[in-house]
């Protein structure tokens, strides 16, 4: 497929107006408030999350550590990406910060923002993840929807060491993954 100059205008000036939203909204110098403006909106994101979804409080209780992503903006146009950060919580305290990137090539054009929420059940799926350099989401996760929310407990957290819960989307892309997402720690 070639790519007109005005695609690959298009494409760029929406990556930059991308990166340009992050860092000005969050920072990343000595003395920035990025940390503290990242657990904020983490903080409104689980409670949403809870509030909405009730059972997917009884997964958080039993996890081993919980990476809330509030924001991830999706943009495509034949190439496409996405961004957001967020903070890994153990015992729900912030013990790291992570980025969460993507890049897609295909029949795409929109865009899109949600939120996520990765529930790592084991020690050894947590482990696996904050070892890694670079955690890439792929098979072997397990997806709940918003549509089983409310009942989505037990039986999900027993099966599978990463439960991945996608809500809260808007915008003009359908559907949401996180497969092919790379986790990378952050020092915001």
């Amino acid at each position: 497929m070639m790519i007109s100059r005005r695609n690959f205008v298009i494409l760029g000036a929406g990556a930059m107006g991308l990166a340009a939203c992050d860092a000005g909204l969050l920072g990343n110098g000595v003395g920035s408030n990025g940390s503290s403006t990242i657990d904020a909106r983490v903080d409104a994101t689980r409670d949403y999350l809870f509030s909405s979804y009730p059972g997917t409080q009884t997964i958080a209780q039993n996890a081993k550590g919980v990476l809330y992503i509030p924001l991830v903006t999706e943009v495509g146009v034949g190439f496409g990406g996405s961004f957001g950060r967020g903070a890994l919580r153990i015992n729900d305290v912030t013990v790291d910060y992570y980025s969460a990137t993507s890049a897609s090539f295909g029949l795409q054009i929109g865009a899109q923002q949600y939120a996520h929420a990765i529930f790592f059940m084991t020690d050894e799926a947590l482990s696996n993840f904050r070892r890694s350099n670079g955690w890439v989401a792929g098979a072997g996760v397990e997806y709940a929807t918003p549509q089983q929310g409310g009942n989505v407990g037990r039986d999900t957290t027993e099966i599978d060491p990463v439960t991945v819960f996608i809500f809260g989307q808007q915008g003009l892309i359908v559907g949401a993954t996180i497969e092919g997402v790379k986790y990378s720690r952050i020092i915001p």
